[in-house]
């Protein structure tokens, strides 16, 4: 891809992002069992240059995951154990006072671990709410400023935060508005008997396998960072975008129905729906989705191929969801089919 140069490139560009895509994929695969549509979508974020939050239970295989990312790529990795005692100048860095010859004194600033490539944000909901903005701030403006100076972050970069869903006590669970900076949100599971019978296969045998680099170091990052930009590239028309647009404001509740006998779903149980980040985040996922099917132009499958890991955070659903045990995920479906009903009766957005 390094020789690409028109403003598309057309099937040669598309086959050389599927084959590279479909590399890194197998490569983590060759450590992650059963996880095949997590590794996916969280190789979509990193195409689409945004960040993903993992939320399941210890012992899944997150760390693993964000671990053998950085091998596949070729990139710096760092982990980040957040604690309620952790503070920003932890995690962004801090100005030393050094000592020179003769006595002069200067600052010196020693870089936090938030200058890589690759970070994992472990149990972020563990560290109090300003060190949380500290990392969120950082993955919004890809910059950090100490001391009066602004210094950029390593490209690439990408955060992959994760939360566990059972143990709340003594946790700041994520503001909305932090939790909207997030890319894709993505459910790990437990593994089914048959993958946790190759788990314990592969990890309490003798040999391991250890992931490989998916391309040659001095090119990875202007490779990738050229299909980064082919993502950017690939066709959206008109009709689709109206698709999507007609999705996330379908997730906006209207308080008025509320209580009413013909009230949607979405105004009994969501409290707040999507922002427009989510549709930026459907556009972008919906891309690289194309490529994958080695097309230069988004599908409606496409679309709602990535719409739960989407929109899944951004819909809020208030007490009486949790009540009646009506997920995102529910509300996300209706949503998707009352939204097809109005556009077949031509009732959808003009």
């Amino acid at each position: 891809m390094a020789n690409r140069q028109s403003k598309f490139a057309g099937r040669d560009a598309i086959d050389e992002f599927r084959e590279a895509f479909v590399t890194l994929r197998n490569e983590i695969g060759r450590l992650i069992v059963g996880q095949a549509e997590i590794v996916e979508q969280v190789l979509i974020t990193f195409f689409a240059r945004g960040h993903v939050l993992l939320e399941g239970v210890p012992g899944l295989g997150k760390t693993l995951l964000v671990k053998s990312l950085s091998k596949a790529l070729g990139f710096d990795y760092k982990r980040i154990q957040f604690t309620p005692d952790l503070m920003p100048a932890d995690i962004i860095g801090t100005q030393l006072v050094m000592e020179g010859e003769h006595g002069v004194k200067r600052f010196e600033f020693s870089p936090g671990p938030i200058f890589t490539n690759i970070l994992l944000a472990d149990e972020i909901n563990r560290a109090t709410p300003r060190t949380q903005s500290a990392l969120l701030e950082a993955m919004e403006e890809r910059q950090v400023s100490v001391g009066g100076v602004t210094r950029a972050l390593t490209e690439p970069f990408i955060v992959l935060a994760t939360q566990n869903p059972i143990e709340m006590e003594g946790t700041y669970p994520l503001p909305e508005a932090q939790v909207d900076r997030f890319f894709l949100k993505v459910f790990i599971d437990y593994p089914t008997p048959s993958e946790l019978r190759e788990i314990l296969k592969r990890t309490t045998a003798a040999g391991s396998y250890e992931v490989k680099a998916a391309f040659p170091r001095e090119t990875a990052a202007a490779e990738l960072r050229e299909m980064q930009t082919l993502v950017r590239e690939v066709l959206i028309s008109a009709d689709i975008e109206r698709y999507i647009i007609d999705i996330v404001t379908a997730t906006r509740p209207d308080r008025r129905k509320a209580s009413s006998s013909d009230a949607r779903m979405v105004d009994k149980y969501v409290s707040y729906g999507s922002s427009p980040r989510g549709a930026q985040a459907l556009v972008l996922a919906s891309k690289v989705v194309a490529l994958l099917d080695g097309r230069a132009n988004v599908s409606y499958e496409d679309v709602d191929r990535v719409l739960s890991p989407a929109l899944n955070h951004r819909v809020v659903l208030n007490f009486e969801a949790e009540a009646d045990k009506v997920s995102a995920d529910t509300i996300l479906r209706e949503v998707r089919d009352e939204v097809r009903r109005a556009r077949e009766t031509g009732r959808g957005s003009a």
